[in-house]
């Protein structure tokens, strides 16, 4: 037997190993993409499941709460709605044309009309919130003069109630999508401004310094670095900005529009129209949670995919 015998690889020629290219790949002979995107679907899913799973238990709680809140201060039964009272309102009620009483289906129908033009409003408020503060905080890194130059006039304007400020941009603005898109969109713009800003600032020096070293610009050190880097701060933000959105809308229209869910509120307050008023705020509720762990599964989704050390990687 020779040399190169004796050196031979036990093995050699029967093909390429597994792992190597053409050969068995992780997870069943799957491309290593095809697994990541399986592990990514799979932690969005876990994700979702968990976030629901956390409503429920929430929901159970709440009931509770909300029962013993009523009893406990004796709240009049002509106010007070139980969780089983909204329940019936919204899926068992009869039509009373004596009392001018609704069907469970006609009250959905009124009920479900509102929040679509809420979910308008906020929708609006919440991308443009989201944006324009992705974009000041973007030039803030870039520009420290801009920042020290505008930042306290932020929060200058953040200091003043909102709700304060409402009928002076309802006289500037109008009373049209405008006007919502305004005052929502400074609800969500503060919250999410602090937080980019602290997560675009949050990227490792030795990050930058190669940058720096490979004579990368300021925009290219942006999008290579300080973006992907502050993802875990931007999708915070998205997350908080999905009630301050449903507040902004609603603020907007009891004050300038006059439409939607916030509208109704205050219309069936004025004629203790009680049973439309709490299925009202259930209904915007139970939304603003579905959107918020939708939100959260996207995020998940995300996260493994371009940041995996901030969830500790796709699960195969």
């Amino acid at each position: 037997m020779s040399a190169a015998d004796l050196g031979a690889a036990p093995g050699a020629g029967r093909g390429p190993a597994p792992g190597a290219e053409g050969g068995a790949q992780p997870g069943g002979g799957l491309p290593a993409g095809a697994v990541r995107d399986r592990g990514t679907a799979g932690l969005v899913a876990r994700r979702l499941a968990s976030n629901l799973s956390s409503v429920l238990v929430s929901v159970l709680v709440i009931g509770v709460l909300w029962i013993g809140f009523i009893k406990l201060y004796h709240v009049p039964a002509v106010v007070a709605r139980s969780p089983l009272q909204v329940y019936r309102y919204l899926f068992t009620a009869k039509l009373d044309k004596v009392h001018a009483l609704r069907s469970a289906a006609g009250n959905r129908k009124v009920l479900f009309h509102n929040l679509k033009t809420t979910l308008g409003d906020a929708s609006v408020a919440y991308v443009a919130g989201f944006v324009i503060a992705m974009a000041v905080s973007c030039v803030f890194v870039l520009q420290r003069t801009v920042e020290q130059a505008f930042m306290p006039v932020a929060l200058v304007l953040r200091s003043v109630p909102l709700i304060a400020m409402t009928p002076l941009l309802t006289l500037i603005f109008g009373r049209s999508i405008l006007a919502v898109t305004v005052i929502g969109g400074i609800v969500c713009f503060f919250p999410a401004l602090i937080n980019i800003v602290y997560g675009l600032r949050s990227a490792p020096k030795s990050s930058l310094d190669l940058m720096a070293a490979y004579g990368a610009g300021r925009l290219t050190t942006l999008r290579k670095v300080l973006v992907p880097n502050a993802l875990p701060s931007i999708f915070a933000s998205l997350r908080i900005n999905v009630p301050a959105a449903m507040i902004g809308a609603l603020l907007a229209e009891w004050l300038a529009t006059n439409k939607g869910s916030g509208a109704e509120m205050l219309t069936v307050l004025n004629t203790s129209d009680y049973g439309e008023l709490w299925a009202a705020f259930v209904l915007v509720t139970a939304v603003t949670v579905l959107a918020y762990s939708v939100v959260s599964a996207i995020e998940a989704a995300v996260l493994a995919r371009y940041a995996p050390d901030v969830v500790g990687g796709a699960k195969g």
